[in-house]
């Protein structure tokens, strides 16, 4: 494939996950929106928190993916093997999660002071379904197979809107939008994936048929999903902690009040999520230009700033996209919160690009800003004095990474033990 054919498929890929993925979020805002109001402050922070726990059981999920994209790019041809390890593994993973998360779900509900630890449980489904859907999207995105990947994305957000608003109406409780909103909604998605893998496995291109694959074979899939989860399990915690702090040092009032304000945050990290399936592929690739994540860092901090300003203009609009009246009193700080989000979109791609080049020493400052917002709660006792806080950090954070992936060699000390990030990496390796 030549350059040129490479930036055509390149923007047109762009366009199709841009369309995908912006009706995701709208869907999962929406379904966020509904909660937010039906629940009130006192439950949807009950459900936030929840919401919060999801993305971070996630990123055994985008790790899978991550690593399939990768694998998959490194070696297109090969894609029937690495289709049957991947998935594999991917299987393998979420029954592991989901038994965690089930054996936790008694702790969980103590210390998000939820009303019955079914709640809690819940969290086994998506644990299973989002890490065997992984698997599926990696692949796809690997292949650059837009279209399959997009109805994944779009059958997710649909599924979560819908079958969530149905329960919600049913019964306004935080179970009730875990049961509809996260747990049943998470089967669609894994269904459409399966179907979409059938159908371009019997029209695609002729592959390396899949040959079973040993222990070891597996072994090594799974530690590079291992060394991906832990990275975007490093991103997400940091993105999450907030809310899960303000259930512990606000009071319920005060804490449903920063939850309603960081669907704003989470709607701005997640606006820009087509600009990371694009270029993650691409920065993979032996030889990719090394400046392509910069090029996506301006893609988004410019959407995230137009969203802080419009924010900060009109208040009094913006509180309508986080609960409505209810929720005025967060109506001057949306702007602020607007900016986290922009700030952790922006750190969001650096990640990917880490993974991308093996840069594993840039993992290590996500630890350090999680710490640093963990242990600075315990001095703040307002909803303000927690945003500042997340602001600061967050910041430095940015500014520490930029400085740091400006590094084009990836020298031996970087990459992760035992992965070749040469493009002809042999099967044998994988």
């Amino acid at each position: 494939m030549t350059d040129r054919s490479r930036r055509r498929d390149a923007i047109r890929g762009g366009l199709v996950i841009a369309v995908a993925t912006g009706l995701m979020n709208a869907a999962t805002y929406g379904f966020t929106l509904i909660g937010a109001r039906r629940l009130g402050p006192t439950g949807y922070g009950a459900f936030a928190a929840m919401l919060g726990l999801v993305i971070v059981v996630n990123v055994v999920s985008l790790g899978l993916q991550a690593t399939g994209a990768r694998r998959v790019a490194a070696a297109p041809g090969d894609r029937g093997v690495i289709e049957a390890r991947v998935m594999a593994v991917s299987v393998r993973c979420g029954i592991a999660l989901a038994v965690v998360c089930l054996a936790a779900s008694p702790l969980v509900a103590r210390v998000l002071s939820l009303d019955s630890w079914l709640t809690a449980a819940l969290l086994a489904v998506p644990a299973f379904c989002f890490s065997v859907m992984g698997g599926q999207a990696g692949i796809l995105q690997g292949e650059g197979r837009w279209l399959p990947l997009a109805a994944v994305f779009v059958s997710l957000g649909v599924a979560r809107i819908v079958i969530g608003s149905v329960a919600i109406s049913v019964s306004a409780t935080p179970f009730s939008a875990t049961l509809g909103g996260i747990a049943v909604a998470a089967v669609v998605p894994l269904a459409v994936g399966a179907v979409a893998l059938r159908r371009t496995a019997v029209a695609g291109t002729p592959t390396t048929p899949a040959t079973p694959a040993t222990g070891r074979t597996h072994s090594r899939v799974l530690r590079e999903v291992v060394l991906s989860a832990h990275a975007l399990f490093a991103f997400f915690a940091l993105s999450t902690v907030d809310v899960v702090v303000a259930r512990v040092v606000l009071d319920e009032h005060e804490a449903g009040l920063y939850a309603a304000g960081l669907i704003l945050s989470k709607a701005v990290l997640f606006l820009p999520q087509f600009v990371i399936v694009i270029a993650f592929p691409a920065m993979a690739r032996h030889g990719a230009d090394h400046r392509l994540h910069l090029w996506g860092l301006g893609v988004v901090l410019a959407v995230g700033g137009v969203v802080s300003l419009v924010a900060a203009a009109l208040p009094g609009v913006a509180v309508v996209f986080v609960g409505g009246r209810a929720y005025a009193e967060v109506a001057g700080s949306l702007w602020a919160f607007a900016a986290v989000g922009t700030v952790l979109a922006a750190v969001q791609l650096l990640v990917y690009s880490a993974l991308a080049r093996r840069h594993q020493r840039s993992i290590g400052l996500l630890w350090v800003a999680l710490v640093a917002i963990s242990a600075g709660s315990l001095l703040v006792h307002t909803g303000t004095g927690l945003l500042t806080l997340v602001c600061v950090v967050d910041l430095a954070l940015l500014t520490a990474l930029v400085v740091i992936t400006r590094r084009d060699d990836v020298t031996q000390r970087d990459r992760f033990d035992g992965l070749d990030t040469r493009a002809a990496e042999p099967v044998a390796q994988l």
